[in-house]
């Protein structure tokens, strides 16, 4: 990991790496939405990040130890991203980030429908999740219960009770 810092206070190093909103939406993806390509990344993202943005933060994210980058043997010149450990312990530091935007700010209810369920497991489930992005992203052994699963089923079934609500009242 390369020298940082303008200080040695923990939060400043932190927000030199972290402090800019497309690395952390990157990482989001990554652990969230198990996007594991540029190409996934880029189209997937609904904030919409420019290709230069995500080429920028992948590369900054890889010389922070944050991901790492292996060629894709289906093709030459893809890559396939994965979350190091380093990237994988950010998850308790997610989960509150997520937790306060849920309580503080206008979220919609299928958006906080994965900050509602990791807050309400607390440590717990955040430790099975990691167990789970070691597999996904560093061949450790498989979990029994897949968390991403569920936090993905959640999300489906908020969006279409979206859906069925905006149908009946249209």
């Amino acid at each position: 990991m390369k020298e940082t810092g303008r200080s040695g206070c923990p939060i400043n190093l932190t927000l030199e790496i972290l402090g800019d909103r497309w690395s952390l939406i990157v990482l989001r993806d990554m652990m969230f939405g198990n996007r594991r390509h540029f190409r996934e990344l880029l189209s997937k993202s609904d904030e919409g990040i420019a290709s230069n943005i995500l080429a920028d933060r992948l590369k900054r994210l890889l010389e922070n130890g944050l991901i790492s980058r292996r060629d894709d043997a289906s093709h030459k010149q893809k890559g396939i991203y994965s979350l190091t450990e380093m990237g994988i312990s950010l998850v308790p530091v997610f989960a509150a980030m997520a937790d306060w935007g849920r309580r503080f700010l206008p979220v919609t209810p299928e958006m906080s429908i994965r900050a509602e369920i990791l807050a309400e497991g607390g440590p717990v489930l955040w430790r099975k999740f990691m167990d789970e992005l070691r597999f996904l992203h560093l061949d450790a052994p498989r979990p029994t219960q897949s968390i991403l699963d569920d936090l993905t089923t959640a999300y489906r079934e908020a969006v279409e009770r979206k859906r069925v609500a905006e149908a009946e009242t249209a």
